[in-house]
């Protein structure tokens, strides 16, 4: 299949199907599903995403079985927050505690797999702001209604948070994946993995997979889940396992190129290594990385030394009975 025939068939919009149309699909297949919102220090926002979910698509109809936060290391009030909200909520360090713990986004994720129940995962960052609950449906569609898809990316316009057009530079600037997608990982996946070219922002937070898909792949404990995620379902069943959905817009919050430098870092070793290409002797250890950053002192650029964490969990599986 070409890349222009892989993304006729299997890019949709989120109101292609309609609820109803789910939720027996659902039914007929006898799926069950869990929505599972990693969060740090997000008690501003992930109240806000637990109680517009819940009121739409557990209270007023059983779309989801389950929403379950996993709390990763926070610092402010985001379990208490999540549980007000109604959310079954984890502090993933106490998961599983016998298997250690990570900082992170990905250890967040692999450890959402021993408290969660749903055939079906649905993932979704807690920082939402300008977002509406048919995200949810959207991602689940593919996976309800077409059995041999195994994972589903969301896509979306993303205009910064204050409302303006910074950084759109010409008509088709609003699907401009961030700075990191642009400029590390739509290159990397283009050159080592060209199959998977066809996604419009491979790293989304939003995205949704099936059990027995996910339980089977290795998971990067840091950022680069999202991509790590993709190559290994390329491997493992194909692209053509791999769906897209446009879900409208959702706004996003620009961080500091020096943080997004650290996420960077751990997108191309992820990448790198499932390419079967050398890191370099960067590696401190066999869980992360030193990336040298430069910053003003007293007039002089003066090293800084970021440890970047670059730890992988295994499958699942392994400890799943």
């Amino acid at each position: 299949m070409t890349l222009d025939a892989w993304f006729a068939a299997n890019t949709s919009s989120w109101c292609d199907r309609t609820l109803a149309e789910l939720l027996e699909a659902k039914s007929a297949r006898g799926l069950t599903v869990s929505l599972v919102v990693p969060a740090r220090n997000e008690a501003a926002t992930v109240g806000d995403v637990v109680s517009r979910v819940r009121t739409a698509l557990t209270e007023t109809n059983d779309l989801l079985d389950e929403v379950v936060v996993i709390d990763s290391d926070s610092t402010d009030d985001t379990y208490a927050v999540a549980e007000d909200a109604g959310a079954k909520v984890y502090r993933s360090a106490e998961i599983r505690p016998d298997l250690g713990s990570f900082p992170g986004k990905g250890e967040a994720m692999w450890k959402a797999q021993f408290v969660t129940t749903g055939d079906v995962l649905v993932f979704m960052d807690a920082d939402l702001l300008d977002w509406d609950t048919h995200f949810v449906p959207g991602l689940l569609g593919p996976l309800l209604t077409r059995p041999e898809i195994a994972l589903v990316k969301g896509f979306y316009e993303r205009p910064l948070a204050d409302g303006s057009e910074a950084g759109r530079l010409n008509e088709g600037g609003a699907y401009e994946g961030g700075r990191v997608t642009e400029l590390v990982a739509r290159p990397l996946l283009n050159l080592l993995f060209p199959e998977l070219a066809g996604l419009v922002q491979p790293l989304a937070g939003e995205w949704a997979v099936r059990r027995n898909l996910f339980e089977n792949l290795r998971v990067p404990t840091g950022y680069a889940v999202e991509t790590a995620a993709l190559i290994d379902t390329l491997r493992l069943r194909g692209v053509d396992a791999i769906a897209q959905v446009d879900l409208g817009t959702r706004a996003h919050r620009h961080q500091s190129l020096r943080d997004l430098g650290g996420m960077a870092t751990q997108i191309l070793v992820a990448a790198l290594e499932r390419a079967g290409l050398e890191t370099g002797s960067g590696s401190v250890s066999g869980e992360g990385t030193v990336l040298r950053q430069f910053l003003p002192v007293d007039g002089v650029a003066t090293a800084a030394d970021r440890f970047v964490p670059r730890a992988e969990r295994p499958p699942a599986a392994k400890y799943l009975s």
